[in-house]
């Protein structure tokens, strides 16, 4: 259901685009918005989630305060660092985290700044980088980084691989990855100025950093990151890196697709 509901807020933010003649007057802050299509939650709305969840306020060094849940496992084997999409908020994608929990892992899902109950707004990369290491800092009180997996969906998939190549986890999965952004965006987007992307997120360039596992899933009908995004990726692989091409799976439905999800069961032992 959060699949569709994400998939709808793209369409409705790319008509809007579209209708103020995009391509023909682009500034930084519209090709943000292409990027980034936060929804926010007041400061006393009620998650409701099936099994045992938990949520967590962090405060950043400037001092804004970021909202997150963390979802436990019955039996816990470790932690998922999830990254999410580019769209909605933990109200949304929350909804995956049974994948993970029947799993025996628990999960952390962070909304960013802006998204959901966190506060203040996105304001450049390196800001959206100390963020996530704060995060994770956070969490490693409890969870060792032997035992931790840093997942991240679309969006969220540069930063993951950026925040893997400066830490120590255990593996580092990747749903739908971009090359960059630079490489992304114009095929998105036909037109776009490429000089006004102030967000890289250079994933080609984090992957060859990055010590643990990389394990990459792309469905082969992604109409939004185009699967040869992680062919490319593929380029950069040490020698037990894997990538895992789903026939008949698009960009949205990949996180849930059967194809994705028995593969995790295996990864998750």
């Amino acid at each position: 259901m959060f699949a569709t509901m994400f998939r709808i807020l793209n369409i409705i933010a790319a008509i809007a685009i579209l209708s103020t003649g995009f391509c023909f007057s682009q500034t930084v802050e519209e090709i943000d918005q292409i990027i980034f299509s936060p929804s926010a939650l007041s400061r006393d709305y009620k998650f409701d989630f099936p099994g045992t969840f938990e949520e967590r306020s962090i405060t950043m060094k400037d001092g804004i305060v970021l909202n997150g849940v963390l979802f436990r496992a019955k039996a816990s084997k470790g932690l998922v660092f999830y990254l999410h999409g580019s769209s909605g908020a933990l109200n949304g994608w929350g909804k995956t985290a049974p994948n993970y929990t029947r799993l025996g892992y628990d999960i952390f899902i962070l909304d960013y700044r802006g998204y959901g109950k966190s506060g203040g707004k996105l304001e450049n990369e390196q800001q959206f980088y100390d963020d996530l290491q704060y995060a994770y800092d956070d969490l490693k009180a409890d969870y060792p980084e032997n035992k931790t997996i840093i997942l991240g969906y679309s969006i969220g998939t540069g930063p993951a691989a950026q925040l893997a190549a400066r830490n120590h986890p255990s593996k580092l999965i990747l749903l739908a990855p971009y090359y960059s952004m630079e490489d992304f965006l114009p095929r998105l987007v036909p037109g776009i100025d490429v000089n006004l992307i102030r967000y890289k997120f250079k994933t080609y360039e984090f992957v060859q950093h990055v010590k643990a596992p990389v394990i990459i899933f792309h469905g082969e009908e992604d109409k939004v990151v185009y699967p040869g995004s992680s062919e490319k990726l593929k380029g950069f692989f040490k020698a037990n890196d894997q990538l895992h091409s789903l026939k008949g799976v698009d960009h949205y439905g990949i996180g849930e697709s059967p194809a994705f999800l028995a593969e995790l069961g295996n990864i998750l032992k």
